[in-house]
């Protein structure tokens, strides 16, 4: 648990917390794989979010998820990236979550997330919670606590 004058200054800036899912890059799960490697690689991401249809959050994939399926035993086949689907390919057991500002379970998570996906009830997709911001008030919280 975390001590609650450090959740206070942890918290102070919790709007930022979450990126809103307007702004965030995603790719459908129907979409080509040749389609989501070029929204991976023009907005230099290493991962992004996968949706439906209905903005429903459906898992994440990246580049290496991409290349990975390309190979074959002495190349990589260039032609599969048409054939195949995200949803061939993503992964869909990443972790998501319900609450942008639980800065607790948040701060496990993004041990080995750069990203985690924030989604309602209903699994819609509502935005992303990224380390970098989470990381921007541990460095406001250690700053600052004391004074």
């Amino acid at each position: 648990m975390i001590d609650q004058r450090l959740q206070t200054l942890l918290l102070k800036n919790k709007h930022k917390f979450m990126i809103p899912a307007s702004l965030v890059a995603t790719v459908n799960q129907s979409n080509s794989l040749d389609h989501a490697f070029l929204v991976l690689t023009k907005d230099r991401y290493a991962k992004i979010v996968v949706v439906d249809n209905k903005n429903h959050y459906c898992g994440q994939i990246s580049l290496a998820m991409i290349t990975d399926r390309l190979l074959d035993t002495q190349r990589i086949n260039v032609n599969r990236l048409h054939k195949l689907t995200v949803a061939d390919v993503m992964q869909t057991d990443a972790p998501a979550i319900t609450d942008p500002v639980d800065i607790e379970e948040n701060l496990h998570l993004l041990i080995d997330q750069s990203f985690l996906p924030v989604i309602d009830k209903d699994n819609n997709f509502c935005g992303i919670v990224t380390r970098r911001e989470i990381l921007k008030a541990v460095n406001f919280t250690v700053h600052t606590f004391g004074k």
